[in-house]
């Protein structure tokens, strides 16, 4: 079906209006054999607090954007290649329910849709796009990918040494490689991550003496466990928080 779409007038016109919506700071979208595979809302979890971001599925890469005008205006657009994606599903909690992870070795986060069977169409999809462009490359699945980020809300006290307490002076900080919320003493340090940055990043104390000593896989499987375990709210080339293109969010 996909083949049959790529050269059809119905999706190069979907796909010059998404292309539209985007503006002129938007990237063009339309190449030979992208196919537009669908698109819809789907609440994003950002650094502040969840917020409602446009998803475009396309048969190679993912777009997404902030919504200025519904159907009319996005802006901030992102493009994630397919073929450096990989997904899982989250377990629903308190209002946060229908989601999964989108995985990428240069950022990770988290998205809900409306309804269980909305997820399961969108993971549905994401799957079979992924699985045919790895089919046709002859490339294996990515195992190598960036922390997805503990929303700040989540952390009253720095992650690591569960002392110090935030406040307007006190900042909070993301180290790079387990996602942690952690204070400014806790996250001094700076590691090249080459997927994420080609400068070092801030990384926390923890992450730094494992990646130092070589312990990579050990520092990435904790930020997994504690993706499952931590509480949840109700509902990145960067060198510091200020500079994430989602802390304005």
């Amino acid at each position: 079906m996909v083949d049959r779409l790529a050269n059809s007038e119905a999706n190069t016109r979907r796909i010059s209006i998404v292309e539209n919506c985007f503006g002129a700071a938007g990237q063009p979208l339309t190449i030979p054999g992208r196919v537009l595979i669908g698109e819809g809302v789907l609440t994003k979890l950002c650094r502040k607090k969840p917020k409602a971001r446009q998803f475009f599925l396309f048969n190679d890469i993912l777009v997404y954007g902030n919504i200025v005008i519904q159907k009319k205006k996005y802006n901030k657009q992102h493009i994630i290649p397919l073929e450096n994606v990989t997904i899982d599903s989250i377990q629903d909690e308190g209002d946060l329910r229908n989601g999964w992870l989108i995985k990428t070795p240069t950022k990770s986060f988290a998205v809900y849709a409306a309804t269980a069977t909305e997820k399961s169409e969108w993971m549905n999809h994401i799957n079979k796009c992924v699985s045919d462009l790895l089919s046709k490359s002859g490339k294996t699945p990515s195992n190598e990918h960036a922390a997805v980020w503990v929303p700040d809300s989540e952390a009253t006290v720095c992650m690591r040494c569960q002392k110090a307490k935030f406040t307007p002076v006190n900042r909070r900080h993301h180290c790079r490689k387990c996602g942690f919320v952690v204070c400014g003493p806790c996250s001094e340090k700076r590691f090249l991550l080459p997927s994420q940055s080609s400068k070092p990043v801030r990384i926390c104390d923890f992450c730094y003496d494992l990646l130092s000593s070589g312990e990579m896989t050990a520092c990435q499987s904790s930020r997994s466990d504690s993706y499952s375990q931590s509480p949840k709210s109700s509902l990145n080339d960067v060198s510091d928080d200020d500079d994430d293109e989602d802390s304005s969010d």
